[in-house]
């Protein structure tokens, strides 16, 4: 049935008129020009589409987007702006925790999702919070340095 979704997106009031069943990932990719939410595998199992649904790292190629009335929904074009990155932002581009970026979207919303539930997490809770993310560039310690330095920089600016 096709019906006006309201919900947040980044920060922002959001509707879209939609079928109920349509997936969060066609829609913020197909009418509201998202894009780093990324198609990789469909099934909800490579990370690459990751989002953060009220606060919790979804595949967005399996949630429907009727299910999304009333939440909070963040992208990663919403976790920071180019004047104002944000910390994982810019570890990851200091330490160059990517190379081809395909899966950078969603491991940088894994790795928020983790330093918002946990702000000093140990290398084996970054390792375990990111492990449904695939990447295949063989980045992987640089990524898990990168979350490293955010989650202490955060620390110390809370601090501060």
């Amino acid at each position: 049935m096709r019906r006006t979704i309201e919900f947040t997106l980044n920060g922002r009031a959001t509707s879209v008129e939609a079928e109920e069943t349509e997936l969060l990932l066609d829609v913020l990719r197909g009418r509201l020009d998202l894009f780093g939410a990324r198609f990789g595998c469909g099934a909800g199992q490579c990370g690459a589409c990751a989002v953060l649904v009220d606060g919790a790292s979804t595949a967005a190629c399996q949630a429907e987007i009727g299910n999304l009335a009333g939440k909070q929904v963040l992208t990663v074009e919403g976790l920071g702006a180019p004047d104002r990155p944000h910390p994982l932002q810019t570890a990851f581009l200091e330490l160059q925790a990517g190379q081809c970026g395909y899966c950078l979207s969603g491991i940088l919303i894994g790795a928020k999702a983790l330093l918002d539930r946990n702000p000093d997490p140990s290398r084996a809770e970054i390792a375990d919070a990111l492990d449904w993310h695939l990447c295949r560039c063989g980045v992987h310690n640089r990524v898990m340095d990168a979350v490293a330095l955010a989650a202490k920089r955060m620390r110390q600016g809370a601090a501060a």
